[in-house]
């Protein structure tokens, strides 16, 4: 029963999911990281059967490139580009550590927070209307599963910026060595399925993630003193298009 309460509190607080409400106790949220990438699982199945659509009843690319980088959006309802974005404002504020964890907080947005989201989804946009092949879309779906084992594995083993917040919450209620573990066996798996699909997108794609986190751990360490739920957002959207650029090349060049 903990388990499965741990798996809805997952969908309740990280997708837009419909799924059955109770009060949370600290017993419940203990496995909530392992179900994590369950929510990018479902994504991954909607994109890679929005693609399956599109190639079969020849819908123009537009709306292929459109409704799919939308499907992560419809599905989260937006919760990790909000991260994005408060981070993006903290980082280009250029201000000293303390007022950038401040601007974390800000519920406001800024013109450098809009400014670097177009940017983003210009650049991804670019690369996912080159990701045509279906076991080629296979390894970018499943990099929405990866982007969250990865993420779950940071909030956990990296140093956390603050004493307080969500991410710090759940991190510190969860039973660390075995949800570690979990996530260490998903990613093996995730990584394996995506080099079986397509060895060179997936190639690149893994290449692409592990220089995500690499630099997530660097720039969030050297510009807030650690990791936050906010800054947890902006690595998983940076994870995500590191993810689908990989695959984009990997496919033409190889």
């Amino acid at each position: 029963m903990k388990i499965l309460r741990s798996c809805v509190i997952a969908f309740s607080m990280y997708s837009k999911i419909p799924v059955p409400q109770f009060d949370w106790k600290e017993e419940d949220m203990k496995y909530v990281f392992c179900f994590f990438p369950c929510i990018g699982a479902v994504i991954g199945l909607l994109i890679s059967g929005w693609g399956w659509i599109c190639r079969n009843f020849h819908i123009g690319s537009l709306a292929y490139v459109l409704m799919g980088t939308a499907i992560p959006i419809l599905v989260t309802g937006g919760f990790h580009v909000d991260g994005y974005m408060d981070t993006m404002d903290a980082l280009h504020s250029y201000q000293d550590r303390e007022r950038k964890l401040e601007i974390l907080k800000d519920s406001h947005i800024g013109a450098f927070s809009v400014i670097m989201l177009l940017l983003y989804y210009l650049i991804y946009l670019a690369a996912f209307s080159e990701v045509i092949v279906g076991k080629d879309l296979a390894v970018v779906s499943l990099g929405f599963v990866l982007s969250r084992i990865m993420s779950g594995l940071g909030a956990i083993c990296l140093r956390p910026a603050k004493k307080d917040g969500l991410l710090r919450a759940f991190s510190k209620r969860a039973a660390q060595k075995n949800v570690v573990f979990v996530l260490f066996l998903e990613m093996l798996v995730c990584a394996a399925a995506m080099l079986l699909l397509s060895p060179a997108a997936g190639v690149a794609a893994l290449i692409g993630a592990g220089g995500t986190f690499l630099f997530y751990r660097i720039r969030s360490y050297h510009e807030f003193g650690g990791v936050t739920g906010d800054t947890a957002g902006y690595f998983l959207l940076l994870c995500e298009a590191a993810i689908v650029i990989g695959a984009a090349i990997g496919s033409h060049l190889f």
